[in-house]
């Protein structure tokens, strides 16, 4: 058995067949993307593979690499059935990303033309005397492309271009802190560099040295703001057939986890508990707003999990890739939007998704600062970002948009807990009470640090209104920890859903963690005859838990909790440590709880118990 190697952050189509790494073949979509259009426009979120897609076509169409079809393609689905196209573009790439966003627009439109020109010096190198004539290389770098193209022409080939990260520069500078919105106006708007960039590109298109163009991008926010000058692009995005162009699926997943288990001389088991985690974590992605497309895993993640598996036969400890914690930025940005901290928050909640009637398409910058903003325009908006994706279609056939895995959420609650429990005393207080219901399943202190610390923060926010949406995202928030647990809310559990599960990772059972079921009940003060806040407020726990509104409301939870006791124990079997708690709140005023204890020795049958803290 060859062992695997894992191209993590490489992006290079040849050097991955040269290094034997792991390559998920998608050149059988090459033929449908030549089908489609000569000039495409294709957003994913970043670090998803688009790079190595447009690798893959800069490889396929280099009529420079003719000889080398065979020993890169020959073995790959568009080597048994290629195209009459294959190797017959001189290519040229531009990559936005490499362009420096600081500094002022002189300084940007600076960089930007030496990127281009660096380009063009790079395919004159490559193609030596196949491009006839003289190409004059110029400060404006636009000026040297017209120049190539006039040379391009004269020969028997056409130039294919090839934007990666199109928008990139552009979005650096517009959620900068430092004139973002002045100096991405200069950037895309009147005659902004971008904007006439495109317009050439689009001009060079027409005139038939430039036969294809193939851009990638994040969001449709910069190409909204440059139509006027390049309304020509066909957007693929969401085309059913190219939905798993970048990303995995579960089968290809598994096929490598049972190498990667058999490669550690682990038990066959562990390559689905392997799955599972990955599923969990990573799975979820759909770009194609249909079931059909089905759910995808985020490459990039999918080989760090990989690589670090096969390297040390352990999982990942922070299952979240640093190199893509820089998604928050995105949140964060849509959370400063009129409006936008509303929905980042309501995005929690798994019971009530985020629901548009379509998915918005054009935004522009104006539309996005100045314009009222409705929650389908930034919850859109949180779809191309990656950070929500399609989950399913109401009764009315509305979109479901939801989070689509556990690092994602974890990005979600990192945001609101700097939002909503700041500072270091705070932190170093919720951490302790954490502590305590992760070991010992004491969730009395849990409850009054949320009913001190955290309700009070919603008096004056919009989402007072919806105890049971504010109750569980306070709890997930504070006690959420994707280094001990698979953390979800609502969570399906046969044919119900629980509130809030905390279920230990496998890998996390040789400490002291306990597996925890959260349930919510939710009672108005005008719920309790004969109380007012003031009263409510001074009222002694015991006394509450007595009360029969509220005993009748612990009694139902424990109900509903007594089935996923018993449907979670017959999953997991004598490794599950389960606490379930009862939890009712009060007019985000009060906090009322019960829980049971779930004690296994041995393997010996379960005991259960019910305490009351105090």
């Amino acid at each position: 058995m060859t062992r695997l190697c894992f191209p993590y952050g490489i992006a290079n189509f040849r050097a991955i067949h040269d290094d034997g790494a792991l390559y998920i073949d998608r050149t059988d979509r090459i033929a449908t993307v030549e089908a489609i259009g000569r000039q495409l426009l294709l957003l994913r979120p970043r670090r998803f593979g688009k790079s190595l897609w447009l690798s893959t076509l800069e490889h396929y169409y280099d009529l420079a690499r003719a000889d080398e079809f065979e020993m890169l393609f020959g073995h790959l689905a568009i080597g048994r059935a290629p195209t009459a196209r294959r190797n017959r573009y001189f290519i040229m790439k531009w990559n936005f990303s490499a362009v420096d966003p600081i500094g002022d627009t002189e300084a940007i439109r600076g960089a930007l033309h030496r990127h281009i020109n660096s380009e063009i010096a790079a395919t004159l190198t490559r193609y030596g005397d196949l491009i006839p004539g003289q190409v004059s290389m110029q400060d404006d770098a636009l000026a040297s492309f017209r120049s190539l193209l006039a040379a391009v022409g004269q020969s028997p080939y056409s130039l294919y271009l090839l934007i990666d990260e199109y928008d990139n520069f552009a979005n650096e500078v517009l959620v900068s802190r430092d004139r973002g919105e002045e100096r991405y106006h200069a950037l895309v708007g009147g005659e902004g560099v971008i904007k006439t960039v495109f317009k050439v590109v689009k001009m060079a298109a027409e005139g038939g040295a430039l036969d294809r163009v193939f851009i990638t991008g994040v969001s449709p926010v910069v190409m909204a703001d440059i139509t006027s000058g390049y309304n020509v692009a066909k957007d693929i995005t969401l085309e059913p057939e190219l939905a798993d162009l970048c990303g995995f699926h579960a089968s290809e997943i598994a096929v490598v986890l049972d190498q990667i288990i058999a490669e550690c001389e682990r038990p066959a088991t562990q390559a689905k508990e392997a799955l599972d985690l990955m599923r969990a974590f990573y799975n979820g992605y759909n770009f194609s707003l249909t079931p059909e497309g089905g759910q995808i895993y985020n490459p990039t993640l999918a080989l760090y999990f990989f690589e670090h598996l096969a390297k040390s036969c352990r999982y990942p400890e922070e299952m979240l890739d640093n190199n893509l914690a820089m998604d928050r930025n995105r949140i964060d940005y849509i959370a400063q939007l009129p409006n936008g901290e509303s929905v980042v928050t309501a995005a929690l909640d798994r019971g009530d998704p985020l629901t548009v009637e379509k998915l918005e398409r054009r935004f522009g910058v104006e539309r996005m600062l100045r314009a009222p903003q409705t929650e389908p325009f930034l919850a859109s908006l949180l779809y191309f970002f990656g950070v929500l994706t399609y989950g399913a279609r109401d009764s009315l056939g509305q979109l479901q948009l939801v989070i689509p895995n556990l690092v994602v959420r974890k990005l979600y609650v990192e945001r609101i807990q700097e939002s909503l429990l700041p500072g270091f005393d705070l932190d170093r207080e919720r951490r302790a009470v954490c502590k305590g219901l992760y070991a010992q399943g004491a969730i009395g202190p849990v409850c009054t640090f949320i009913e001190q610390r955290f309700l009070p923060v919603f008096d004056n926010r919009d989402l007072r209104w919806s105890n049971e949406l504010v109750v569980k995202t306070a709890f997930l928030v504070t006690l959420f920890n994707d280094l001990g647990y698979i953390m979800d809310s609502e969570t399906a559990v046969g044919r119900g859903y629980c509130d809030l599960s905390m279920i230990v990772r496998p890998d996390a059972r040789r400490y002291a963690f306990l597996d925890h079921v959260i349930e919510f009940k939710h009672l108005t003060l005008a719920d309790l005859t004969g109380l007012d806040s003031e009263a409510l407020a001074k009222m002694p726990i015991e006394a509450l838990r007595a009360r029969p509104e509220v005993a009748n409301q612990l009694a139902a939870a424990n109900a509903q909790l007594a089935i996923y006791r018993e449907r979670l124990q017959a999953l997991y079997g004598a490794s599950l440590k389960l606490h379930t708690h009862a939890v009712v709140c009060i007019g985000l005023l009060r906090l009322v709880w019960a829980s049971t204890a779930t004690a296994r020795l041995d393997g010996a049958s379960a005991d259960t118990a019910i305490h009351e803290e105090p």
